[in-house]
């Protein structure tokens, strides 16, 4: 906080400057009668422009809705929050807040719709609640309604870093006492503290997660990332990219008696695929790692029917070598046409994928394949691109989602290395996974879990793990295919 300047007291002395004193606070207090809401929930919900950004806008559910009965709107919206952990799982609230003290293990805290979860252990620190959630999904806060919206603009989006999350390294750190002030005491444990503020309109935010550096963008002309890693004797770099030109979403959502009776979502723009990489080894071993990138680029859509609602855009990357020497290299690059649109419906208990597929070959990553391969090596790049209309942030983020994952398989040499013939092969697959709910990476999952049962003795109690996913979903293969120079049984099949 900035230091005031030193004034002069006011002529009359200290009675004076009392009785100023007191009609300023009297002041103070009638304005604060006239305007937004209060922490304790008194007024209105709302919070400032700032607080809505920052941790996202207050429900003030309307009468078309009905949320289910654990859900505990809590007052202030984000004024009320003081900051959130980096990992997602710990809010730090005030705890004087409308509702507050109604928060217990099990119930349902809905903030903003970014602070939205399952409660899991709730402590104090002074006068604020340090309140720990997982996962929820959207049937589990909405019991009914009917959500919809037509032609979203996905242009400038809002970015949210997540920080230095302990998910994105491979353990989590042994939990801390510090800062107990009781026997249910939760305090961020995580070195790297709150997620930083988010940035307004587009660009690109870089974030580290399992030894890679992340740099992710979005969206003048597409959404994706560029990575690099070097570590171990492997030196990995690389740009992968669902290219699109302006696109908008219309999305439906209608639930009752809490279970989704109909739910549509596409998204249009002309999509394509991208990617260029390059890769070494020397002396170094094998890995196979696969993350979410911690960012969330939201376009925050407002109250509907008094939920607050977002789309967000959130990405996972996946890199699996198969480097068949202690030395080696490969680089290549490629590009396809891929849909006009992608999304799906359903009704009547059945899914309908609505891609509207086009691949073409721009770019051929097979014949871009070089380098200078000892044995195989071999290479997997899987990007996986989540669009989701809903409510919550980051790994939690829950509502009506459609997921597409590329995965490009890269092979050059032989296992016999014959000199007559460099083997080449490429391998595209294009998958969508589509639903309703929530999905969790299962690797990041475990390590949440490991971290929660770590929390007992601070807690004093277990703490129930959460689950990979909750939902309805369904699974579409949109395209894939192999190549393979020349077609030789010496060179084997791309890895994909």
């Amino acid at each position: 906080m900035r230091a005031r300047r030193a004034t002069a007291p006011p002529p009359g002395g200290p009675r004076r400057a009392r009785a100023l004193l007191a009609g300023a606070v009297a002041a103070l207090v009638l304005l604060a009668g006239c305007g937004p809401g209060r922490p304790d929930g008194s007024g209105s919900p709302g919070g400032t422009g700032q607080d809505d950004l920052r941790y996202g806008a207050p429900p003030a559910p309307g009468p078309g809705v009905t949320l289910q009965p654990d859900v505990v709107i809590v007052g202030g919206g984000g004024r009320s929050i003081r900051s959130v952990s980096a990992d997602g799982l710990t809010w730090r609230i005030d705890g004087r807040a409308g509702r507050a003290g109604e928060l217990t293990p099990g119930k349902v805290m809905f903030l903003t719709g970014r602070a939205v979860g399952r409660v899991l252990d709730v402590g104090h620190d002074g006068r604020d609640l340090l309140v720990t959630v997982g996962p929820v999904d959207i049937t589990e806060v909405i019991r009914d309604g009917t959500f919809d919206r037509k032609g979203i603009a996905l242009d400038e989006p809002v970015i949210y870093p997540a920080g230095e999350p302990f998910w994105a390294e491979d353990e989590p750190a042994p939990p801390s006492r510090a800062g107990r002030a009781g026997p249910a005491v939760r305090v961020p444990l995580r070195a790297g503290g709150d997620q930083p503020p988010p940035q307004r309109g587009g660009g690109g935010v870089t974030t580290r997660s399992h030894g890679y550096s992340v740099y992710s963008s979005c969206c003048t002309d597409g959404v994706g990332v560029h990575f690099g890693y070097d570590d171990g004797g492997v030196r990995l770099a690389g740009t992968t990219t669902l290219t699109f030109r302006r696109p908008d979403a219309t999305f439906h959502l209608a639930i009752g008696g809490g279970t989704v009776t109909r739910a549509e979502l596409e998204i249009s723009g002309g999509f394509g695929i991208k990617v260029e990489f390059e890769a070494g080894i020397q002396d170094g071993q094998n890995h196979r790692k696969a993350f979410p990138v911690g960012v969330d680029l939201s376009f925050p859509i407002g109250q509907v029917i008094g939920i607050p609602l977002s789309f967000t855009v959130s990405q996972t990357l996946a890199v699996r070598t198969a480097f068949g020497a202690k030395l080696g290299t490969i680089k290549g690059s490629g590009e396809f046409s891929l849909a006009g649109s992608l999304g799906f419906g359903y009704a009547g208990g059945r899914f309908g994928p609505r891609v509207s597929t086009n691949v073409q070959r721009r770019a051929s990553l097979l014949n871009s394949l070089t380098g200078v391969p000892v044995g195989v090596m071999g290479l997997v790049i899987e990007h996986g691109v989540r669009f989701t209309v809903g409510i919550s942030a980051f790994l939690f983020t829950a509502g009506v989602y459609f997921e597409l994952t590329t995965a490009y398989g890269s092979t050059l040499g032989s296992a016999l290395g014959a000199p007559y013939a460099q083997c080449r092969g490429v391998g595209l697959g294009v998958h969508a996974v589509f639903g309703i709910g929530y999905r969790i990476l299962e690797p990041v999952v475990k390590v949440i879990n490991k971290f929660l049962s770590l929390l007992t003795p601070v807690t004093g109690r277990p703490i129930p793990p959460i689950s990979t996913e909750h939902g309805i979903s369904t699974r579409s293969t949109v395209y894939r295919n192999s190549e393979v120079i020349p077609n030789s049984p010496i060179c084997g099949r791309p890895p994909v």
